[in-house]
């Protein structure tokens, strides 16, 4: 299709007509001018097409962002990803809608299930993986909810009230890798307010920083109703209104661009977007079959990679075949295995633990509680704990119901049914190895943790999350999953405690960059487990920390890498995290902050090296004073670890060559700040010499007291303490800001 030309055979009333959905999955189709319908589809962690009234294809469900995040494996995900693609072929989808990638900003959002990481770079380089596996089967994909939406409380009204530098350093990298390393074919914009104004009709954010400084080529659709001013979203780059307005809009649209508040060319450069997209599918449709079968083992293979082992006191696991094992829990017979809402899958086949228990050894089984509800049934916990006094280990399949977090609404708290730790806690009484296999979307409190021996995080693992347990306690999978995101002791540890979910349809992101483990490892507060951990069947030990240079311009960037050795007795896989500390004092900063990381494939033994390149983006923070990203001269000390919290290995670089922020010029700055610029120290020691000179002779007060009034007085300040004039004031500011543009140009 030459979409330019077919834009201009196009009337008016055709170009307002196509720029919104049709059926509520459909673009418009023109067959007259060449232009077919393209199917789009919920995911991102399965196919959920949708037909007839309300029914969804039967598919297969892989593991939910929240699981698959823990894997930090690229390659795991770009697997993923072009299965995901081939389904898509095979039932004549053009876009899968996903991945999501807002932050997770505090335990309680209901949609954290579907979300990667409370880190933004982990979420950035496990989407752009999730993605280049997708499109590299010809079919789209549509990264979410841009931007800033952290919580399903007003979702589609509240405004996240939030400072751009960060916006910047925490809710939009995920988006902007994506972007920059593999170009979404669409990104959907999020229901949202951003201070004020609806992110689907946003310039700053879908024009300015999406297409103008990231590079972003593809189209721009809503989230379903995510339209206020249908105007103001073309004129702010919103190509496609999804599900549509069933033509109300249409007229509107007309009657804008005949009356000239709304500019044509706008239009037809959503509708080009919206022709590219649907061209680029079918010029490219591949002949694909649905093999549920195979990607059902695909599925359970992930689950394998995803799931975290937490505790494991006196080596509890994994478990022995000739072991009497206790199942409790209506977990095992029913696992929760994905989230609610949108992301709902019809599943091809559901594992349970227990209906694959024979084959690992001898077990016992009994519900003890409830899958769905927080209800305690006396009697079943009485028969749990019956057979759990005649087991050498106890393991208890323990989790959220379904009706604790879902698309639409948040978390009320932290807590797992307290039916559930009522048995847990009994449990522990019997003198008998307790294991708690964890399926949830987001962290939970856990009374208990201290007194059980083991402690599985499997999340929402997929459809084969039940094998895949099973074979991670018995030792048949070594585990390999860590934690992408903090478990907190308690709710109102969380640094959005206080500012969540709002009031007045506002929500304060007053803790600012300090999200997740950059508030608890700042603040060195105390958590249940910390970002990054996990436990192995094995051993691995770090050694030989090199990085390339010791002094480097933040543009030429450093390497690092560090060798790891399996000193264990079985194969496994660790995770090498990679994190930054600035030591400048240019800002405030988080104690450190991720940016690299790797996972190694090891045999008892055998020993890798981790390499990571990294750029200046590693070392900067987003100066707005500015308007970009700023590494200022310095050290900055290299943390290489196994968690946020263990880190084995550091080394201190230097930054060398970074300009110098010159200080604002006005008369509200500081004495101080100018005598510490290099673009004003010497200007100002001369030229301010005689008025600091009389302040000090007419002070009565000691000499370090004086310094430190005169380091912070601003230069308004002398008109008060030595009656200086205003025309004096303005004097010495205007020569200033002339001497430091000087300065600027050589």
């Amino acid at each position: 299709m030459d979409v330019e030309k077919t834009v201009k055979k196009m009337t008016l009333e055709e170009k307002a007509k196509a720029v919104e959905g049709n059926l509520v999955w459909f673009t418009q189709a023109y067959p007259e001018l060449g232009i077919p319908e393209i199917q789009v589809s919920d995911g991102p962690h399965g196919l959920r097409k949708m037909y007839g009234e309300g029914k969804t294809i039967t598919s297969v469900c892989f593991p939910a962002a929240s699981a698959s995040a823990c894997s930090f494996d690229t390659e795991l995900l770009e697997e993923i990803g072009h299965t995901l693609g081939k389904e898509c072929q095979a039932e004549n989808v053009g876009v899968i809608l996903g991945p999501a990638v807002n932050i997770k900003r505090s335990p309680l959002c209901g949609r954290n299930f579907e979300y990667i990481s409370e880190d933004p770079y982990v979420a950035g380089k496990l989407s752009a993986a999730l993605i280049r596996g997708v499109q590299a089967e010809n079919v789209g994909t549509s990264i979410k909810h841009f931007a800033a939406n952290n919580q399903e409380f007003e979702r589609m009204y509240g405004s996240s009230e939030v400072d751009e530098r960060t916006l910047r350093e925490i809710y939009f990298p995920a988006f902007e890798i994506a972007v920059k390393e593999s170009q979404p074919w669409t990104v959907m914009c999020s229901y949202n307010r951003i201070n004020g104004t609806y992110s689907s009709e946003n310039p700053w954010l879908l024009t300015d920083v999406l297409r103008k400084e990231w590079g972003f080529e593809g189209l721009v659709m809503s989230d379903w109703g995510a339209v206020s001013d249908r105007i103001a979203g073309i004129a702010a780059g919103l190509d496609l209104d999804m599900p549509g307005s069933g033509g109300v809009n249409n007229a509107s649209i007309v009657k804008a661009v005949q009356e000239g508040t709304l500019s044509e060319e706008a239009l037809d450069a959503a509708v080009a977007n919206i022709l590219r997209m649907v061209d680029r599918f079918v010029s490219g449709r591949k002949e694909e079959t649905f093999d549920p079968e195979a990607d059902h083992a695909k599925a359970v293979d992930a689950a394998k990679e995803c799931i975290v082992l937490l505790k494991n006191e006196e080596k509890v696991l994994p478990l022995a075949k000739e072991e009497k094992v206790a199942l409790i829990g209506g977990f095992a017979e029913s696992p929760r295995y994905q989230g609610g809402g949108s992301s709902h899958i019809n599943s091809f086949r559901v594992v349970s633990a227990l209906s694959v228990a024979e084959r690992y050894g001898a077990f016992t089984y009994n519900r003890g509680f409830s899958p769905e509800k927080d209800e305690t049934d006396e009697e079943l916990q009485k028969e749990a704990l019956a057979a759990a006094a005649e087991a050498d280990k106890i393991v208890v399949f323990a989790g959220l119901p379904d009706v604790f977090e879902s698309e639409a609404y948040d978390r009320e708290h932290m807590q797992l049914p307290a039916c559930q730790n009522r048995l847990i806690t009994q449990l522990t009484t019997l003198g008998k190895p307790v294991i708690v296999v964890l399926h949830n979307g987001s962290p939970v409190e856990m009374p208990w943790a201290d007194d059980v021996a083991g402690i599985v995080e499997a999340y929402l693992g997929g459809e084969g999350i039940g094998e895949a347990v099973m074979d991670v306690l018995y030792g048949h999978v070594n585990p390999s999953g860590k934690l992408a995101e903090s478990f907190p002791r308690k709710l109102s540890d969380n640094p959005s405690y206080l500012n969540f979910p709002g009031t007045g349809h506002k929500v304060n992101y007053a803790e600012g960059v300090f999200v997740g483990y950059r508030y608890y490892d700042t603040k060195q507060m105390d958590v249940r487990f910390p970002f990054g951990y996990g436990l192995s069947y094995t051993d691995f030990r770090y050694a030989n920390l090199r990085v390339s240079r010791d002094s480097f311009t933040a543009s030429e960037g450093v390497t690092v890498s560090v060798d790891v050795t399996n000193t264990g007795d079985r194969a496994g896989k660790e995770i090498v995290q990679l994190y930054v500390a600035d030591r400048t004092g240019s800002a405030v900063r988080p104690v450190h902050e991720l940016k690299g990381f790797c996972k190694l494939s090891l045999e008892p033994g055998e020993t890798k090296t981790a390499t990571f390149k990294l750029d200046s983006r590693a070392f900067a923070w987003y100066d707005t004073e500015s308007g970009d990203w700023y590494a200022a001269n310095g050290s900055y000390t290299i943390e290489v670890g196994r968690s946020s919290r263990q880190i084995e290995y550091t080394a201190e670089v230097h930054i060398i060559g970074s300009r110098e922020k010159p200080p604002v010029i006005t008369p509200d700055v500081q004495l101080g700040e100018l005598l510490q610029s290099p673009y004003t120290r010497e200007y100002t020691m001369e030229r301010m010499k005689k008025y600091m000179d009389r302040f000090r002779s007419n002070a009565n007060e000691t000499e370090e007291m004086v310094e430190a009034v005169v380091r912070f007085m601003p230069l308004r300040s002398l008109r008060s303490f030595l009656q200086i004039t205003n025309e004096e004031i303005d004097s010495i500011v205007t020569d200033l800001k002339e001497h430091v543009e000087k300065q600027l140009q050589k």
